[in-house]
């Protein structure tokens, strides 16, 4: 997305308000409220272009490795999710809000195409910028003098520069669960990816990456193996768990550790994520034990060799 919006000129004032108004208004009750709204619509938007990239199948890790025509999925997948989260059901265009027929328009990059049939008509904006982990839902009437003049092959036009200022934001350079990928340096990948065996790629995975949430299907990804779940827990000895605690360093399930993790002030975790962390006191190692949570401590030393 644009790296700098115009101010929104919808007000009370501006001929769209009274439509725009209630079309957010209704689009925030259906999502449980503006919180809610805000935690939900992120989540969604990640989880739609993670399952593209499919990295534990294809071993692709961005929006950038993706054939044009998966990128143009994309923008389905959001229509269809987006209807969901907020209930809404199937109309003329993309959906129907409080009798008003609205088209969908998601983008990656920094603008939507409209097309000919959404013109006159209210449009929900949705833009993902992967680069900045920032993500927009957005409302404006299409109408002709908010558009670009020229349009490509399919006749669609562009939001102008001046279009953008009809916007009403209800979700503007907002925060979204980033790519894990484009948050390791480039060096860590291709350490992580070195090893032979899932183990080894996932004792890396999370002895160079501490103190993040890491999800399920990064762990995937990295172990490459079916059963990669077995590999994470304590196995006999023989899991990442395992050779991990021999080091001193924590591998906590954000299911059944939440409340070390919390007591650690690590951030918090979903159920399906994970965290791993290195006490530095033996007041947190000593709380890790006690917990049950397997830790040698102090690390034994060589225990590096898997």
């Amino acid at each position: 997305m644009k790296k700098t919006l115009p101010p929104s000129l919808i007000n009370p004032d501006h001929v769209d308000f009274p439509l725009l108004d209630a079309l957010a208004r209704d689009i925030t009750k259906r999502a449980g409220g503006a919180d809610a709204l805000a935690e939900s619509f992120p989540t969604m938007l990640r989880r739609c272009i993670d399952d593209v990239i499919m990295t534990p199948k294809t071993g692709r890790r961005s929006y950038d490795e993706l054939e044009k025509t998966e990128k143009t999925y994309i923008g389905t997948r959001v229509e269809i999710e987006l209807r969901a989260l907020l209930r809404l059901s199937k109309g003329r265009l993309d959906t129907v809000i409080l009798g008003h027929d609205v088209d969908i328009k998601n983008t990656m990059g920094s603008n939507w195409m409209i097309p000919t049939e959404a013109v006159g008509h209210p449009c929900l904006l949705v833009a993902a910028d992967e680069a900045r982990a920032t993500c927009y839902l957005g409302l404006i009437v299409a109408r002709p003098e908010y558009l670009t003049a020229g349009q490509n092959k399919d006749a669609k036009k562009s939001v102008s520069a001046t279009g953008f200022g009809h916007i009403l934001w209800l979700l503007c350079h907002h925060p979204y669960p980033a790519n894990f990928w484009r948050t390791v340096p480039p060096d860590t990948i291709t350490r992580i990816f070195a090893g032979t065996t899932g183990n080894q790629r996932m004792a890396t995975l999370f002895r160079a990456v501490q103190g993040l949430p890491i999800t399920r299907d990064v762990v995937e990804a990295v172990a490459q193996q079916q059963d990669f779940m077995r590999r994470i827990r304590s196995d006999k000895g023989r899991g990442t768990r395992d050779h991990l605690a021999e080091e001193g360093i924590l591998l906590l399930s954000g299911h059944y550790d939440a409340p070390l993790i919390k007591a650690l002030n690590l951030p918090p975790c979903a159920g399906s994520e994970f965290i791993s962390y290195q006490p530095v006191t033996q007041a947190e190692a000593d709380l890790a034990i006690r917990t049950g949570a397997p830790l040698c401590w102090p690390p034994r030393q060589g225990a590096m060799d898997l």
